[in-house]
């Protein structure tokens, strides 16, 4: 039995939407924490079963028959995610899955100052110690989530942000049909996988000028500091803990952390991935 958790979310859900079209819907379940919202899964053929990671004891029913367990990480930050991870890895491991699949991140290292990229590393290590054969997905970063680090730039016609470094900004969906291709693999993708990305790295000036392009009229560029764009952030309604939290995306791509590209998602989806160009375009259309 194929388990995905997280499936009521964007990546899961098209993960097992993705999936059911490699395996018989029949051999998947879908962990959620309300079922009422999968309805659309149910539909499919998929195996609709309740999971939280906060309440352990839910996860085994959920995970009851797993031969692969896909987690997807949860939306949390520090120690609670950590945490949360652990409460399904234990899981997955008492129900005696034989691999564990686990949505991590490009640049995940301990000392990273994008605090999720530290908690990452941390569960790759948990995984590395559960004594079950593991496949952390080393996903790129998010290019949607550049979008509300550029907040309302496109709009606005200023893109206001501090100082940053290329960045291989990658589509949610494509890396989720990557990650049901990887599961279906049966354990051909082993331990940390290679970077799955864009095919390009781009700096927030590029990405201001594609921008103008796309949208046909300018958008500048401005260098802010860190201090002042947190403050924006914060102005603007977004919570102080979230707002520091994302500005340390900008002081790891300066030194690099998600400036690596790699041909693996190209080859696992046989075509060239989307890129932060297409994703504007999308937006703007």
């Amino acid at each position: 039995m194929f388990i995905v958790t997280g499936a009521n979310g964007h990546l899961g859900r098209d993960i097992v939407r993705h999936l059911s079209t490699r395996v018989p819907a029949g051999e998947i379940a879908a962990s959620v924490r309300d079922r009422d919202r999968a309805v659309d899964l149910a539909d499919l053929g998929v195996e609709i079963r309740h999971g939280d990671f906060a309440e352990p004891e839910t996860l085994g029913g959920a995970f009851a028959g797993a031969t692969q367990v896909l987690i997807v990480s949860a939306d949390k930050l520090g120690d609670e995610a950590l945490a949360l991870h652990r409460a399904a890895i234990d899981a997955a491991v008492a129900a005696g899955a034989h691999r564990i699949l686990y949505t991590s991140h490009m640049g995940a290292r301990s000392d990273s100052p994008f605090a999720p990229a530290a908690q990452h590393w941390g569960t790759e290590r948990d995984l590395d110690n559960c004594g079950v054969p593991f496949t952390a997905l080393r996903h790129g970063f998010y290019a949607e989530s550049c979008l509300h680090l550029i907040g309302d730039g496109l709009r606005s016609g200023e893109l206001r942000v501090p100082e940053d470094g290329p960045v291989s900004w990658t589509s949610r969906a494509d890396l989720a049909e990557a990650d049901a291709a990887i599961l279906a693999s049966d354990g051909r993708w082993d331990s940390i996988t290679l970077p799955l990305t864009a095919t390009e790295a781009v700096t927030m000036a590029e990405i201001a000028a594609m921008a103008s392009e796309v949208i046909g009229h300018e958008v500048r560029y401005i260098v802010i500091s860190d201090e002042e764009w947190v403050s924006e952030r914060i102005a603007g309604g977004m919570p102080a803990i979230y707002a520091e939290m994302l500005v340390g995306t900008f002081r790891a791509a300066r030194r690099g952390d998600f400036a690596q590209v790699d041909r693996a998602l190209a080859g696992l989806l046989g075509r060239a991935p989307a890129t932060m160009r297409d994703v504007i375009a999308a937006t703007v259309s």
